[in-house]
């Protein structure tokens, strides 16, 4: 019986291991579990570096025809969370956004991909700068596998039609979350 149990107990964890490598992933290399000055927004009283993570993805699901990639704080005192970064009609064989690819002068997205307007008002990256005495503020950053190789907006597209056009083509997705709070 002892025996039967422990052969059970290593096949799921043998299972689990094999399936878990094969769940689509996203990560960084440069981004942990907490923002840095280098992600920081330069702006509204915050000085950091703002840039963009190094993100890379894998075991993206079959039928993906392009990626999309957005940065959302569902904390800021909005009611309505604020959007950071919108990148999207990434190339399907495209795996990895080096790091300071939000910034759209340095073209160090892939050809074709488009970054469309953030809550800041401007195209790319938009960094960490919640209000000052606010606490720590939680940024999701989401890689989409789509079924579309275009979703046919523009860099002029609001984060809510993003947002529809993305719910309306994605596959699957995984995220990474990373805190920050102003320094005061």
């Amino acid at each position: 019986m002892k025996k039967r149990h422990f052969i059970l107990a290593v096949a799921a964890m043998v299972s689990s291991t094999i399936f878990a490598q094969n769940t689509f992933t996203l990560s960084s290399a440069n981004l942990g579990g907490e923002a840095t000055i280098d992600q920081e927004f330069n702006g509204f009283g915050c000085t950091g570096k703002n840039e963009s993570p190094q993100l890379s993805w894998e075991n993206a699901p079959e039928g993906t025809k392009s990626f999309a990639i957005t940065m959302y704080d569902p904390d800021a005192p909005t009611g309505s969370g604020w959007w950071h970064w919108l990148v999207f009609d990434i190339p399907s064989d495209t795996k990895e956004l080096k790091a300071g690819a939000g910034n759209v002068s340095l073209n160090l997205t892939p050809e074709g991909a488009i970054q469309s307007i953030t809550d800041y008002g401007a195209q790319g990256y938009g960094g960490p700068c919640p209000p000052p005495g606010h606490g720590l503020h939680q940024y999701i950053i989401t890689v989409y596998a789509l079924k579309t190789d275009k979703l046919g907006l523009d860099e002029n597209a609001n984060a809510a039609v993003v947002g529809y056009y993305l719910w309306n083509n994605t596959i699957a997705k995984a995220s990474i979350v990373a805190y920050y709070q102003r320094k005061e």
